[in-house]
C-alpha cells in the first residue's frame, strides 16, 4: 500500500431538526446569500419553502435551473448577468450536480476569466472564492464530501473533473 494523507475539512450537520439551524450555519459570513438550485423540485417537495423560511432576514438572490451534468455555459451566464450582487455566502439546495455547478461559481466569483479555466488550464487558480454550504437533497455523487467536480462544456462535448485539490475549496456550513 502507498503511503498517503486524507484531509478533508468538511463539516455535517446531520439530524431531523438540522433544516431549524441554516441561519444559525450562515450568520457567521454575513447577510448576503446566494442560493443555488436546479430546475425547481426543491419547489414542489417543500425544502425550498423550509429553507426560505431559515433565510428570512438575509438577502438572497437566487441562481436557479441548473441541470444534470452542469454546464459551464450556465455558470458563465449566471456570472456574467450577477457580477454587481456581492454574496457573503453561497447555500447549494439539491445534490450532486447543483454542489458541482455552485463549487464552480465560488471558485470562480472573483476571477476575471472564464471559470473553464479552472477545468482546463493546469495554472489557473482562484486568488479568492466564496465560501459554500449544502443542504443535501440527493446524497448519490459524493460530491458534499470532496472538493472535486464535474462539469461539462457542452457546446464542445467535454466534461473534465475540476480538481479541488490545487487550490482548497472553502466549503464550509
Amino acid at each position: 500500500m502507498n503511503d498517503f494523507v486524507f484531509h478533508n475539512p468538511t463539516k455535517i450537520i446531520f439530524g431531523k431538526t438540522v433544516m431549524g439551524k441554516i441561519a444559525e450555519s450562515i450568520t457567521p459570513f454575513g447577510k448576503k446569500i446566494l442560493l443555488t438550485y436546479g430546475q425547481g423540485s426543491i419547489k414542489k417537495n417543500g425544502i425550498y419553502d423550509k429553507v426560505m423560511s431559515q433565510l428570512r432576514g438575509f438577502e438572497v438572490q437566487e441562481f436557479s435551473g441548473i441541470e444534470p451534468n452542469p454546464r459551464v455555459e450556465t455558470v458563465r451566464k449566471y456570472l456574467k448577468k450577477s457580477r454587481d450582487y456581492h454574496p457573503d455566502f453561497v447555500l447549494a439546495v439539491g445534490g450532486g450536480s447543483t454542489i458541482d455547478a455552485t463549487k464552480l461559481v465560488a471558485s470562480s466569483w472573483y476571477y476575471d476569466g472564464d471559470p473553464w479555466d479552472f477545468l482546463v488550464d493546469k495554472k489557473a487558480e482562484p486568488k479568492k472564492y466564496l465560501s459554500f454550504g449544502v443542504v443535501l437533497t440527493m446524497p448519490a455523487t459524493g460530491s458534499e464530501m470532496n472538493c472535486g467536480s464535474v462539469i461539462t462544456r457542452w457546446e464542445t462535448h467535454e466534461k473534465p473533473f475540476l480538481n479541488g485539490r490545487k487550490f482548497i475549496l472553502n466549503s464550509r456550513f
